[in-house]
């Protein structure tokens, strides 16, 4: 998926959402905890921040930490923003439960082009929005339907 007119593998993406979320948790990223974190080989990261430092991505030299260039952190903003509306929009609209939104969040965010994704964050702002007495009665509709297999009334 081309993300910041970078085009990425879902599984780079997935090495670049794993360094932004470690290294939110941590001050420096290592090889090591980006392998625990996939649960992948070390030889398999090395291969993949080698493709990404190519990219302008990140910065790493051979046993040393992992860092974000500009650029790089551009790109995972974008990607965590592509994995956050799914994630939304599966948990807070359609209220999935989190733990299966969370893998299919990680899988939706792969598949959908930017003009899609973009209506469907504008969607779940939108729907996230509305004031608690003014939620769109066909989304609570919809709730009812899918809850007991019965359309609403209509009065």
């Amino acid at each position: 998926m081309k993300v910041d007119d970078v085009d990425l593998s879902p599984q780079m993406e997935n090495y670049v959402k794993a360094i932004a979320l470690l290294g939110e948790q941590k001050k420096v990223v290592r090889v090591k905890e980006i392998s625990e974190h996939l649960g992948v080989s070390t030889p398999s990261v090395s291969s993949a921040l080698d493709v990404l430092t190519e990219a302008g991505l990140v910065e790493h030299e051979k046993y040393s930490y992992v860092d974000f260039t500009e650029k790089g952190q551009k790109v995972a903003a974008g990607i965590q923003r592509r994995y956050q509306v799914f994630f939304e929009l599966l948990v807070d609209i359609l209220k999935i439960d989190p733990e299966v939104a969370r893998q299919d969040a990680c899988e939706l965010e792969h598949a959908v082009s930017t003009e899609t994704l973009e209506k469907l964050a504008s969607f779940v702002e939108f729907v996230k929005n509305c004031p608690e007495n003014q939620q769109p009665r066909w989304l609570n509709g919809f709730h009812e339907y899918y809850n007991t297999g019965d359309c609403p009334s209509r009065g």
